[in-house]
């Protein structure tokens, strides 16, 4: 197990994943958790980090939890799943830079900055049309089109194919270090996935003394591949189930955009009113749009946090309606 930061990233490199942000909310979440629920896991970086009995974890993203549970199963014996991958990337020729970088000289100096995409397109290019006609229809062939794919992404098209472009990296020492933390972490965690609707996720569970929900859902005002299924209504309905968890004493933390790009996402400002918010220095601007400097990132907790801070809304009198 390899860590510089103290904080271990999925290797699912999810896109909105809270791996740089974990150590700035984790030091507001409880210090006792019994069971820790999420029910927008995505990549997974905030469970693996979080120190808790128990995992029940939910996305609705079908793909990410095949994912999830594919690679559960793969720390039981990570050397056969190395062999699997290496097998694939030289069957479809796909560089490899976490064993030897094979990508030539002179490839390297015409692209200097998309060698990894020039090199990898036609090899990466059969393997999706591989994977997409049921040839090799398998989650480790999936996995792999997550990692030399576009931004590392998952996007299907309407037919259910994965339709995204090579993206500029292989498979690297960094996903090889992600591989082995994910197995190693994941052994020791009692875990349960689920592929719900949020709302299904949370009436299957029965609550219990200091469970504590942490939630990241799309954000309703920025822009991503997973904000598609997200609007007003689902917010809305979101928002309303915390209202009531807070009235049975179940504690959580919700992130959230509260401004972005001019848009306010009102809705979600009048129901903080009633908790503790805390201003969140993200790394969401940069990572996206370096011209956009109206911006604020949020913690809102229900709970007085852990640790003392210089910004907060107590419970106000208003109540979210």
């Amino acid at each position: 197990m390899t860590n510089k930061n103290n904080v271990f990233r999925s290797p699912l490199f999810y896109v909105g994943d809270k791996y740089k942000l974990y150590p700035k909310i984790s030091q507001y979440f409880p210090k006792k958790i019994n069971r820790f629920i999420e029910p927008f896991t995505g990549g997974g970086s905030v469970f693996l980090n979080v120190s808790a009995n128990e995992y029940l974890l939910n996305d609705i993203d079908s793909k990410v939890i095949e994912i999830h549970n594919f690679l559960e199963k793969q720390a039981e014996n990570p050397d056969l799943f190395f062999k699997n991958v290496f097998e694939i990337i030289q069957e479809y020729k796909l560089s490899h830079s976490y064993i030897k970088d094979i990508v030539p000289q002179e490839l390297r100096d015409k692209w200097k900055k998309t060698y990894y995409a020039k090199f990898n397109k036609e090899g990466f290019n059969k393997l999706k049309k591989d994977y997409n006609s049921g040839k090799t229809n398998t989650t480790l062939h999936l996995y792999i089109l997550l990692i030399y794919g576009f931004n590392r992404m998952l996007r299907f098209n309407s037919k259910g194919e994965y339709n995204l472009p090579v993206g500029n990296v292989d498979f690297n020492k960094n996903t090889l270090t992600a591989l082995n933390n994910y197995f190693y972490l994941i052994k020791k965690k009692k875990t349960t996935f689920h592929n719900l609707d949020f709302l299904d996720f949370f009436d299957s569970i029965n609550f219990q003394k200091d469970d504590f929900i942490y939630l990241d859902p799309p954000y309703l005002i920025t822009f991503s591949e997973y904000n598609k299924l997200w609007n007003q209504e689902t917010e809305k309905r979101l928002l309303e189930f915390l209202v009531y968890l807070d009235v049975q004493n179940i504690n959580f933390a919700i992130s959230n955009v509260t401004h972005y790009k001019g848009k306010i996402n009102e809705q979600f400002l009048k129901w903080s009113k009633n908790y503790y918010s805390l201003d969140i220095k993200s790394n969401y601007i940069s990572y996206h749009d370096n011209s956009n400097k109206e911006f604020r990132e949020v913690l809102i907790t229900n709970y007085q946090p852990n640790k003392s801070v210089s910004k907060k809304t107590v419970r106000a009198t208003e109540t979210y309606t």
